[in-house]
This record gives C-alpha cells, sequence and structure tokens, in this order.
C-alpha cells in the first residue's frame, strides 16, 4: 500500500512550535498554502503567488518533526511503509478554529507536505466575483448534471459550495455532499437537510457516494470530482432519473468537460453516451483564477458559460465538438459567456492586466477587437 488518508481528529496542542507559528503565518497573511520541502524555506502562496515565509532554509530532520508531530501516533510510526499521507488538523487563531488539510509526500526520498487553509466560512458571490443571478439559475434546474470545471486551485470546490449554500438557505431541498476531504461545513438552515460524506472517513469513493446517496431521498447531490467511468454514468443515471448533480471536472474550458465525459467510456459505447449526455447536461460552467493587476490583492474569477440549448444539444449528440465555440458566442442572450470577452472586460476595467488577458485568451490576436 502507498496511500493512506487519516480523518480522526488532531490535537492541536501536538503540533510542532514551529508549525504552528507558520499556520497561524499562514491564516494571517491570508494564504492559501503551506509548502514544506526540504532546502527551501517555507513558502505561503498567497493570492496565487508563492512567498517565502521569512524563516530560514528547512532541512529533511526539521520537516521529518513537523510531519510527525500532525500525524496520529500509530501512523507516525508507519513512515517508513507509506508513501503518501492525506490529514487534517486544525489550530486555534484568535479563538476560533483553523482548519488545514495536509498532503504529506516523498520526494527523493525526502518528506514533504503540502497544507492547504480550509476557510470556516463560506465566501460570498460578491466576494467571489461569480454572478449570483447565474448561480440562482445553475440550482434552480429540478434535474440534470451541472459541471462546474477548470485547472487545479481555479476555486472549484468554492463555488459548489457557494451553491449548495443557496440551496440551503431556500430551503425544502435534501441534499447530499460527497467530498475529499470536506472543506466547507454546511450548517442546518431553514427546511432543508444537508448530509456531507467524505471519501476516505464516510464513504470509500466518489461512486459508492453517488449510488448509495441516490438511496437517501436526495434532491441534489453533489459529487467533488468525476474520476471514472463508473461515477460518470452513475451521475448520467442520477440526472436523468430527476435528481440535480452538481459536479467538477479537471478541464481548461467547457467544451473539454464534454470529451473528458465522454472519454471516460469504451469508444465502441460514444454514441450512447453523447446522446445521454446531450439530454443530461444542463450547464458547464469553466473559470480561471487569475493574478490581479494590483500586486496584493486576491485572485480574479474569470468565466466561460455554456447552456446546453438546442445547438449545444446538437454539437453534444453528434459529436461537433468545435461547433460549441460558436453555439456559446451566440448565445449570450441565453445568458452564455465567452471566456475571451470576460477576459477583455476585466483588462479594460483594470482588474487583471492586458497581458494576463492575452495569456490566457483562447484567441489573443483578437482580444484587443472585442467591444468592452
Amino acid at each position: 500500500m502507498t496511500d493512506m488518508t487519516v480523518n480522526e481528529p488532531h490535537d492541536a496542542g501536538k503540533v510542532d512550535d514551529d508549525l504552528h507559528a507558520l499556520l497561524l503565518g499562514a491564516t494571517e497573511r491570508e494564504a492559501s498554502d503551506l509548502h514544506l520541502v526540504p532546502g527551501y524555506p517555507p513558502t505561503f502562496r498567497v493570492h496565487g503567488r508563492l512567498e517565502s515565509a521569512g524563516a530560514g532554509v528547512l532541512d529533511s530532520d526539521t520537516v521529518l518533526r513537523m510531519v510527525r508531530s500532525i500525524l496520529p501516533d500509530r501512523l507516525s510510526l508507519r513512515l517508513d511503509q507509506e508513501k503518501n499521507f492525506d490529514c487534517s488538523l486544525s489550530v486555534d487563531h484568535k479563538g476560533r478554529p483553523c482548519r488545514f488539510r495536509a498532503n504529506i509526500y516523498l520526494a527523493q526520498g525526502q518528506w514533504c507536505a503540502c497544507l492547504r487553509h480550509v476557510p470556516n466560512d463560506i465566501p460570498s458571490f460578491d466576494w467571489m466575483g461569480f454572478p449570483r443571478g447565474l448561480a440562482e439559475r445553475l440550482v434552480g434546474h429540478h434535474s440534470g448534471l451541472v459541471i462546474v470545471t477548470g485547472v487545479t486551485g481555479s476555486g472549484k470546490s468554492t463555488t459548489l459550495a457557494a451553491m449548495v449554500n443557496l440551496l440551503n438557505q431556500a430551503g425544502g431541498s435534501r441534499i447530499i455532499t460527497v467530498e475529499e476531504p470536506i472543506e466547507y461545513v454546511h450548517k442546518p438552515a431553514g427546511t432543508s437537510i444537508i448530509t456531507q460524506r467524505e471519501v476516505g472517513r464516510d464513504v470509500d469513493s466518489f461512486y459508492d457516494g453517488l449510488k448509495y446517496g441516490l438511496r437517501q431521498d436526495p434532491d441534489v447531490v453533489l459529487v467533488g470530482e468525476i474520476r471514472d467511468r463508473e461515477t460518470a454514468q452513475m451521475a448520467l443515471t442520477a440526472a436523468e432519473t430527476g435528481h440535480l448533480i452538481l459536479t467538477t471536472l479537471h478541464t481548461k474550458d467547457a467544451k473539454g468537460a464534454v470529451t473528458r465525459m465522454i472519454d471516460l467510456f469504451p469508444h465502441q459505447t460514444h454514441d450512447d453516451v453523447r446522446t445521454q449526455l446531450s439530454l443530461s447536461l444542463r450547464s458547464v460552467i469553466s473559470q480561471h483564477l487569475l493574478p490581479p493587476a494590483n500586486h496584493g490583492e486576491k485572485r480574479v474569477l474569470a468565466l466561460e458559460v455554456m447552456h446546453v440549448n438546442q445547438p449545444v444539444r446538437v454539437a453534444i449528440k453528434f459529436g461537433k465538438i468545435e461547433s460549441m465555440e460558436s453555439a456559446i458566442q451566440t448565445g449570450k442572450r441565453d445568458g452564455m459567456a465567452v471566456l475571451d470577452d470576460n477576459l477583455m472586460r476585466l483588462a479594460t476595467t483594470g482588474k487583471i492586466a492586458m497581458e494576463t488577458a492575452r495569456r490566457f485568451a483562447k484567441d489573443p490576436d483578437t482580444l484587443g477587437q472585442r467591444s468592452q
């Protein structure tokens, strides 16, 4: 066995003093991640940029000491048997718990760690830069599949958490989430009922969480990520049978999410899968978190939005993937949004640099010709 997930509570009082100070520093500087790698100083990622924590260069013994302090004793003794550990911990900051998700791993025979800060509060749509009206439209579907896509670290989980919170606050929904790990904890609100299951602790896989979740009378199921054919098939079936399925994929744009879903299946079944997907898919949101124009500010959200209207449905069904671009372009009246238009608007309003807009644009040569 090479991987182990640890989800039991950790005694914050046992956290190494130096690591404890670094975690508090990460919280103070609003860092999303803390990297501990021998040969480098402790490093924060703050608004997308790597910044030294100001301490000296770490050696392997120091990192190992920090790692041992956050693993339960019985697992710390197994460091010579495993190559990866996932665990969580919490430290107190100004009277409030600050949660972190840690991935501990070997690199060139030395232990390293990446600790990601898990915020206590779900950000507002205004703070994220995500249109609330779009979120209301997405969760307003009574059934079907809604996919949020983007590269790692593009804020997909935060977007889904905000949408689930919207449903939770509205009331009247039975909501199930299957996550790895649980990042935002949803509290009881109104007349909704929400249960959150963590892969590795409460359920063995996303597939099992979705499979058994459908037996728990859900209206909405959030599947943290679709990674395999079995989960994809179960999600499509659930979307067809009256459930709203919210999920993520790792692709760079909306049409990539469609091809990724189809490619999870054997080639000989692609025609059937395209038909099923064309009927079940409701929307794909592709998002990017971009460096801000002003150093020190939070990253800026850019979106591509594809809703499944008739032209998109036909494109999916008959495998005309490239025609989705023109369908998004001509679907602005249906609420669709072209990424390059969004980038140009962010650049002209001074939120991102024009150089950043060109770097992320699908067609940088025509970017300046787009209406502002």
